[in-house]
């Protein structure tokens, strides 16, 4: 699964493939999907590791988009909590806690899809609730 989200952790794009494709190998569909959400106001995307090369650093820039990743020390031995990643990390957290979407039983992928959207959608609903204060 690939998954753009802003800093506040709001969806902006998902996509759905093979798990033997390299994250990689979406990079330009997946800069062009976030430029559209948009509107092309996108200049910088944090990515982990998975996201190297310079193939998928200029497929992003052709869209306008400069790819930081974001690495692991070299030496790791605790729990080191990387910049921006967590993000990312805490909203696929949450996200889980979606019965349906603990363990991927669809095969067609717009499935998941669509109930990682809904998801999403949920959690924004909830946390806009809270700003509002309108209800529990």
């Amino acid at each position: 699964m690939h998954a753009a989200v802003d800093t506040l952790g709001h969806l902006l794009t998902l996509f759905v493939g093979p798990a033997d494709e390299q994250e990689r190998a979406r990079v330009g569909e997946l800069a062009e999907a976030v430029q559209e959400a948009t509107g092309e106001s996108v200049e910088l995307a944090y990515v982990d590791q998975g996201y190297t090369g310079e193939r998928a650093a200029s497929e992003a820039r052709a869209h306008g988009v400069r790819l930081e990743v974001v690495k692991h020390p070299e030496a790791k031995r605790d729990f080191v909590l990387l910049p921006r990643r967590w993000v990312v990390e805490r909203d696929f957290a949450w996200v889980s806690r979606f019965r349906r979407l603990v363990k991927d039983y669809e095969r067609p992928p717009d499935t998941p899809a669509g109930l990682h959207v809904v998801a999403f959608a949920c959690l924004f609903l909830r946390q806009a609730n809270a700003v509002l204060g309108a209800g529990p």
